[in-house]
């Protein structure tokens, strides 16, 4: 099982971009996301991400560089998993749920509360609202392949979404992370915890690492 320390940096639901990038990259703990689980699905794009706190906020910053640049969902909680996308999942530690958060390349979310794949409470728009999003791309449908593509984005959590009381944190938080693009010109389904089941499948709590507090 994968496991990260999480740092505690204060401020970072405040920064800019620019800010959160550089102090991500000198002070957050840092992976990557690259197994693949599923060998019917081979490609692989270069995935670094890095997981920091502030008093109130999880934030997570991830950098993708490979082929395809796709994002047509341009409304929350629509269908981001096809476009060009990361995702962070995490379980609530106070009762057997867990929580989704997908982001596409452009800065659209999806997030919701969940005891499996079918069962689903998304989030209102006034709590997507209090994610800090963050996105180096313009905010426009894409759907390009052909070469390799750069981007990053980046979201800060209040962890009261996420059923945690950030003045009492718990030890741990179980969660796992992903990229995906299931839509795109060639579909890819990469995870930080290895998943060993049949088929592509990101609803799988049994299979999350852990960020230590």
């Amino acid at each position: 099982m994968q496991t990260m320390k999480i740092p505690l940096i204060e401020g970072l639901e405040k920064m800019t971009y620019g800010e959160l990038d550089l102090t991500m990259e000198t002070g957050a703990a840092k992976s990557f996301i690259g197994c693949v689980n599923w060998k019917e699905y081979p490609y692989s794009p270069d995935v670094a991400f890095s997981v920091a706190r502030s008093r109130t906020h999880l934030a997570v910053l991830y950098h993708v560089r490979g082929l395809d640049l796709r994002a047509i969902a341009m409304e929350d909680n629509g269908p981001v998993w096809e476009d060009s996308c990361c995702e962070m999942f995490v379980a609530d530690p106070s009762d057997g749920t867990y929580y989704n958060f997908e982001m596409n390349c452009i800065g659209t979310i999806l997030a919701a509360k969940r005891t499996g794949r079918e069962d689903a409470h998304h989030f209102s728009a006034g709590d997507l609202s209090r994610i800090v999003r963050h996105s180096t791309l313009q905010r426009k449908q894409h759907d390009l392949s052909g070469k390799i593509f750069g981007w990053s984005v980046a979201m800060c959590i209040p962890f009261d979404l996420i059923g945690t009381d950030p003045d009492k944190l718990p030890p741990f938080l179980r969660a796992n992370f992903y990229k995906c693009g299931d839509r795109t010109a060639h579909p890819h389904f990469l995870s930080w915890n290895p998943i060993s089941v049949p088929a592509p499948d990101f609803h799988r709590p049994e299979f999350f690492g852990e960020l230590t507090f």
